[in-house]
């Protein structure tokens, strides 16, 4: 009953964690249509054809979010560093799948990022006491990736060079044109890890049973295809809010219809 009063019972730190963990979070919104420093977003990989391919089951967007192990869960009162990753099913935005854009050379707050321009990206799952980067490092003997054996994605509490990332144009052939101008938001770009050259990826043929359900690795490799270009598997989307509905996204809007004129107008 004293544990009880104090709130140590282990339903009520699991009951806290997840209340933080899925308290919904409001994305911010784009008034240009780029990606700022300071923003709130999602960073989302998109349906694509290859995941039907590996796994039927894998075809839909996932986002990045903070995978919890169990004995983080059953311990933790808040996010404990290091801290794993993966990509889950649910894009809804909640206190584990959003990060906030944060500056690493002097950028300000509301400024543009650019293509080519390091930035960091942090998350405090919900929680208002620490903030978590993400990371990653080369691989070795001891520190890879539990599925793949590939180069380990994870969250840190400390700042470094290990934290650094940047956007890349999605089109290798018109990479250089694009070098220096501001990211867009909800568009397809390559995301980097800019100390060891390799970029965000979700395989999609590597998952696990999590408290949460099924949840897909998350690895730092660059897939090329026969045309030296990144393949969908490195494909990211930064998801900004939705300015006409609260607690939704832009991948959330309906798409104009051609010419302005809309589908139930031109049946009557």
């Amino acid at each position: 009953m004293q544990k009880r009063e104090r709130g140590e019972l282990l339903i009520q730190k699991l009951n806290k964690l997840q209340d933080n963990l899925f308290k919904k979070i409001q994305l911010s919104v784009s008034k240009d249509g780029f990606v700022h420093f300071g923003d709130t977003v999602m960073l989302l990989n998109p349906d694509n054809k290859s995941s039907v391919e590996n796994d039927p089951g894998a075809c839909g967007s996932l986002a990045l979010a903070i995978n919890l192990d169990e004995m983080s869960m059953f311990s933790a009162k808040s996010l404990q560093a290091p801290c794993g990753v993966s990509a889950v099913e649910s894009v809804d935005p909640v206190g584990r799948n959003t990060f906030c854009i944060l500056s690493v050379d002097g950028g300000t707050t509301d400024e543009p990022i650019r293509f080519g321009q390091k930035f960091g990206l942090g998350t405090t799952g919900g929680f208002s006491d620490q903030m978590l980067y993400l990371a990653s490092d080369h691989k070795s003997f001891i520190r890879f990736a539990k599925k793949s054996y590939l180069q380990q994605v994870f969250l840190t509490d400390e700042l470094s060079y290990l934290t650094c990332w940047q956007a890349t144009f999605l089109d290798p052939q018109l990479r250089l044109e694009y070098e220096g101008f501001p990211v867009p938001a909800n568009s397809k770009m390559i995301i980097t890890h800019c100390h060891t050259n390799r970029s965000l990826a979700v395989p999609r043929n590597f998952w696990t049973r999590s408290y949460f359900g099924k949840e897909y690795e998350v690895i730092c490799h660059t897939y090329l295809d026969s045309h030296k270009a990144e393949e969908d598997k490195n494909y990211w989307i930064i998801v900004t809010g939705n300015p006409s509905y609260e607690n939704g996204t832009m991948i959330d809007r309906p798409k104009p219809h051609p010419g302005g004129i809309r589908k139930d107008c031109e049946e009557t």
